[in-house]
């Protein structure tokens, strides 16, 4: 029987192993084999489910916890409503012993963070917008509220995608602090800018600014746990996970929508300077998901580069050039990573990325 990279990831998620002590295995394997520098081609694990059990599993929690909140507020009436989201969010708690802590299902346990979390934020909001604050100061608080609950919901289950969770609520308190009624109209009338003006940071300097320093601040932390997990066998890797799919947004849409909106020649130019340096970031940490957050930007400046006519012909040619340098990127990551990692003099950090190599 052979033993595999999934068994010791298994084995670290049971606790069976310590992330550091199968780190210390995988590294005796490779040396063994003779590719210690060598990693898998898919090497950024990702993992929604295990099984349609957990899918199957995952329905019927979502069934029962609508089912036990119209049965409390069919029988709990009026006075109930403030409190049951709440009270869901209680029972969420309680079953995540079994489903995360005991039977370890990831899509149920996704599930019940994402109750739980949405259940204080309701409760939190319902009961303060009876307290007569403004709105602003409401919501806020709401978002605050939530996300300290999330922070003990990790803190409690070790639960990655909470962490995911934690940073959305995070994130709509800083929205919420920072949008000006003027940007929100314009976004919402879809005046000049649209989007891209929300994220300017000439256009709406508080919202923009703030999303960046958003952005920043957990891409540092997703950081974090990446050097503490560099070959991504655990919990840490995948938490890093979920923090780079909220980083990569906030930081890509604001440099490259700002860039964009200057317009001409200039700020292609240097827009074409941010996708470069966005790419070899996502190549040096190892993380496909700054590169998929600009592939929107990769086909803004083809399109300026083809001359967007509208016309059928051109997006035809957008899409092809876009598809194939996409496609051909993700098909050659690993060799394109290894000698980008070859090329950079040792900074800071460097050995406690993942191992590169070539596998051609």
């Amino acid at each position: 029987m052979s033993f595999t990279f999934e068994d010791l990831r298994a084995a670290v998620a049971a606790g069976v192993l310590t992330e550091a002590q199968a780190a210390s295995v995988t590294a005796l394997a490779n040396d063994r084999a003779g590719k210690r520098a060598a990693m898998p081609a898919e090497d950024e694990p990702f993992e929604f489910f295990r099984g349609f059990s957990e899918i199957f599993v995952s329905i019927g929690l979502v069934i029962l916890l609508s089912g036990i909140a119209t049965m409390l507020a069919w029988f709990g009436g009026i006075a109930l409503m403030s409190v049951l989201p709440l009270i869901c969010a209680g029972i969420c708690w309680w079953w995540a012993g079994y489903f995360t802590l005991k039977r370890r299902m990831n899509l149920p346990s996704m599930v019940l963070a994402t109750a739980f979390g949405g259940g204080i934020y309701l409760s939190a909001i319902t009961i303060l917008g009876q307290a007569g604050l403004s709105l602003r100061v409401v919501v806020v608080v709401s978002f605050v509220l939530a996300a300290l609950g999330m922070g003990l919901w990790y803190r409690r289950f070790r639960l990655p995608f909470s962490a995911f969770i934690l940073g959305l609520f995070a994130l709509g308190a800083i929205y919420t602090l920072t949008a000006s009624v003027d940007s929100l109209g314009g976004f919402v009338e879809g005046s000049r800018g649209g989007m891209g003006g929300f994220f300017d940071l000439r256009e709406s300097p508080q919202f923009a600014t703030a999303t960046l320093l958003f952005g920043v601040a957990v891409f540092l932390v997703a950081m974090w746990f990446d050097t503490r997990d560099p070959h991504r066998l655990g919990r840490h890797a995948a938490t890093a996970f979920w923090l780079h799919m909220l980083a990569a947004p906030a930081l890509v849409n604001t440099v490259a929508l700002t860039l964009y909106n200057s317009g001409g020649a200039g700020g292609i130019g240097l827009l074409v300077v941010a996708l470069v340096i966005i790419t070899l970031l996502a190549l040096v940490i190892d993380r496909r998901s700054f590169l998929t957050a600009a592939i929107a930007y990769i086909a803004l400046v083809i399109a300026w580069v083809v001359g967007d006519s509208g016309d059928f012909g051109t997006w035809t040619f957008i899409l092809i050039a876009l598809g194939g340098l996409i496609t051909a990127i993700g098909t050659w990551w690993v060799p394109l990573r290894a000698g980008v990692m070859r090329v950079l003099p040792d900074f800071p950090g460097k050995s406690r990325l993942p191992p590169y190599g070539s596998t051609e």
